[in-house]
């Protein structure tokens, strides 16, 4: 966005900025701390099912904008990031047993 004449800033600035500040001055465990205050409120005051109700809406929505396959795709997209972490993880756990294998010295003449 453009900025005003004037030399103010917009809305849009002002929000990034105050959000720059408050990230910086509180840290992640903040927001951590007021989104569980945000769900615990909403849920006492619209009940749990509404979670459900707002997940399958934003559901709809998801796959009217991408298509019926989107769920799919990115679940084995996730799916196939999995394995490979697995393997990797697999390759790190096997790495130290080769490198603590003490090597053969053959004696100095």
């Amino acid at each position: 966005m453009a900025r005003k004449a004037g030399g103010g800033m917009t809305v849009a600035e002002a929000g990034r900025m105050g959000g720059r500040l408050v990230s910086e001055k509180y840290g992640p465990e903040f927001y951590e701390k007021i989104g569980k205050k945000g769900g615990s409120s909403t849920a006492n005051k619209y009940g749990p099912e509404f979670f459900g109700r707002i997940g399958k809406k934003g559901g709809r929505a998801v796959t009217a904008k991408y298509g019926a396959g989107h769920f799919e795709r990115i679940g084995r997209k996730g799916g196939q990031k999995v394995a490979d972490l697995i393997e990797r993880a697999k390759t790190l756990e096997a790495a130290p047993e080769e490198e603590t294998q003490p090597e053969e010295v053959t004696p100095a003449e």
